[in-house]
């Protein structure tokens, strides 16, 4: 496939339209190149909306979008009918997509000791989220007003916040959160963990700070510190049934 071309924005457009005289419809503009499948053209759209919103933000204009595309704005819309449906790829792509089912699983290993479970799990949801366009989608979904935030964190508290508070109660032989629900206190010592690794990215890719020192060792330091002190907000022992 012909290498995409780069607008001087610096998104990529791999549908850049020939500038040849022939007369052709819209969909087939291709300049002797492969014609794209409809599921291809779909994705190609899609990649190129997430590196251009994750740029400019939730304001940035479809019109714009189709220009660094190479395409018009009417054949943008016959992938995608509005610009509100194309937001929802990238968040399905983006968010969603991206999730690893096997994360939950390695959490509840007990198999494997708790700080090895955390560390592991928290070091590769870092390598997904530490990402330019992870980070900034989701601090433009935020600023304006989307529902990206709260559909995502909804999903964490089930996968992720409630999964680790019952290990951790596991861990110091507390009641499970099935017999006590888990307390808001509780959830937040998990958030604390959780938002002080995203916001390693917004030092990087938001105030742009480099990071002084190793994500996976950091990520241990911080597990270590949540082990240490964490104890002090469950539910005493005497709450077993």
């Amino acid at each position: 496939m012909v290498r995409p071309s780069k607008s001087k924005t610096g998104i990529v457009g791999p549908l850049t339209v020939s500038r040849g005289s022939h007369k052709s419809s819209p969909d087939d503009r291709s300049g002797g190149r492969r014609r794209l499948s409809r599921s291809d053209r779909e994705k190609s759209i899609a990649s190129a909306a997430i590196a251009f919103f994750a740029e400019r933000g939730f304001e940035g204009q479809t019109r714009e979008l189709a220009a660094t595309l190479g395409i018009t704005q009417p054949l943008l819309y016959r992938y995608f009918p509005s610009k509100e449906a194309l937001i929802e790829r990238v968040y399905q792509d983006v968010f969603v997509g991206r999730w690893d089912p096997f994360w939950e699983e390695t959490i509840k290993d007990r198999d494997v000791p708790l700080e090895s479970r955390l560390v592991g799990f928290y070091v590769s949801y870092a390598n997904v989220i530490l990402t330019p366009e992870w980070v900034r989608l989701f601090m433009f979904a935020g600023l304006k007003n989307l529902d990206f935030n709260a559909r995502y964190l909804k999903f964490l508290r089930n996968h992720v916040f409630e999964v680790v508070v019952e290990e951790l109660r596991m861990h110091f032989h507390r009641p499970s959160i099935k017999d006590v629900p888990a307390t808001s206190i509780e959830i937040e010592m998990v958030w604390s963990i959780h938002s002080s690794i995203f916001y390693l990215g917004v030092r990087e890719f938001i105030y742009r700070l480099p990071l002084d020192g190793d994500v996976r060792d950091i990520i241990r330091a911080k597990i270590q510190t949540l082990l240490g002190g964490v104890a002090a907000v469950l539910p005493p022992v005497e709450h077993l049934p």
